[in-house]
């Protein structure tokens, strides 16, 4: 058993870790910017280090002061969270190279999904069934045109390092063509580095159903159902709910199989989540696998009776996990509420930079104040709104009530 865990994140993520780890008797180091020094996740952790500046560069994705407060309080240990270093692979092949236990998959593991076009290759070898387009990185934009004629528009361009909806295009026909390849590129390059892009078949009328799974170090895989994550906005994660209401016995048979072969391919270890896009005649197709905790993983704790970060840390340890399959058995639905400009125009506040920052009416609530503040240097995100039902109609309901009541108290 680990006797201390770095948790290398901030905010919910790392308070999550924190409330598992208090439950399993082991003690955790906090790490903060100075813009979070006064964070939740700072006051709950057994310790706490300062690793930097605001800016995610100078300290949430600094490496070097990671390891350097790893190697000040002496953990055995790091938990990577979701974002920031969670899926970088040259983070989890140095904690190796320091016999520091990087709870999540390996090195090799990440690098074989962090690349989608990779990924599909090993997907299709696999048998995993996967959405049709090209054999590879676009070189040029005559190559993109004469793709995109042989399989017939619309189609839709992604980075190759992508996430989040960045490097993303959707091309409805010919004209549209040029403008949509350099403006995939150019962001694709300033948000990864890396301008590599690739075109797929876009398929309309799309759901987005992922499936949660699990692996250890003895090649055992077991999936933990689904969260049907279908609502989004401008690409982004929205609503989360379980069981997905387009899902059938036979076809959570079919994509559970699928994502167990998902992760076998890759010998993979750790939780992580295979995500399908599936069209209006329940055709599904790998979209890409997420080497990490996601932020709706409470969606599935909830309605299976399973804590995902403890299973996590048991794997990281060594332990073996059931291989059995769960399903739902329960209702439960996550909202993401985003600090966006909710005031009007003339009622906007900036800071001392003058940049303007998004403000809410919630003055008197202290988290919220200082979260809105660190919101500046990070994302806005900053609330999950989540429930628990025996039914779906009775789930949305009680859902919507809750949202109407923290509306009211913004």
């Amino acid at each position: 058993m680990f006797k201390k865990i770095l948790i290398a994140n901030r905010g919910e993520i790392a308070l999550r870790v924190i409330r598992t780890c208090r439950e399993m008797g082991i003690k955790t180091v906090a790490v903060y910017s100075t813009a979070d020094r006064d964070s939740l996740h700072v006051k709950f952790a057994d310790e706490a280090v300062c690793i930097g500046k605001p800016q995610s560069s100078d300290s949430y994705l600094n490496i070097a002061h990671v390891m350097a407060a790893v190697e000040i309080t002496n953990a055995d240990a790091i938990h990577p969270g979701y974002g920031f270093l969670a899926e970088n692979s040259r983070f989890a092949q140095i904690c190796n190279d320091h016999d520091i236990k990087f709870i999540g998959p390996t090195a090799e593991m990440i690098n074989a999904m962090g690349d989608k076009v990779t990924a599909k290759e090993t997907m299709i070898k696999a048998g995993v069934p996967v959405v049709p387009g090209g054999d590879g990185l676009l070189q040029n934009l005559d190559e993109a045109n004469a793709l995109a004629k042989e399989m017939g528009y619309p189609i839709i361009l992604k980075a190759t390092a992508g996430g989040g909806g960045k490097g993303m295009r959707i091309v409805w026909e010919e004209a549209d063509m040029e403008r949509a390849y350099n403006t995939a590129k150019a962001e694709a390059a300033a948000a990864f580095r890396n301008h590599g892009i690739y075109m797929e078949k876009f398929v309309e009328e799309p759901r987005h159903i992922e499936i949660q799974v699990a692996g250890d170090q003895y090649g055992s895989v077991c999936h933990l159902s689904e969260r049907d994550c279908s609502i989004q906005r401008r690409h982004q994660k929205l609503v989360e709910e379980s069981p997905s209401p387009f899902m059938t016995n036979e076809l959570r048979y079919k994509m559970g199989e699928a994502a167990k072969k998902a992760a076998s391919a890759i010998n993979y270890e750790s939780v992580g989540t295979v995500e399908f896009l599936v069209d209006k005649n329940r055709n599904f197709y790998f979209m890409e696998m997420n080497t990490r905790i996601q932020v709706e993983h409470c969606v599935t704790e909830e309605v299976i009776n399973y804590d995902l970060i403890k299973e996590q840390i048991k794997i990281a340890i060594g332990e073996k996990i059931s291989g059995e399959d769960y399903f739902p058995q329960m209702y439960s639905i996550e909202c993401r509420i985003n600090a966006e400009d909710l005031l009007p125009a003339s009622t906007k506040r900036y800071d001392g930079a003058g940049r303007r920052r998004s403000f809410v009416r919630c003055y008197s609530n202290s988290t919220m104040k200082r979260t809105l503040l660190s919101a500046i240097f990070y994302h806005p995100f900053y609330r999950m709104l989540q429930s628990q039902e025996h039914g779906r109609y009775i789930l949305s309901k009680n859902h919507n009530l809750q949202f109407q009541l923290i509306v009211i108290c913004l």
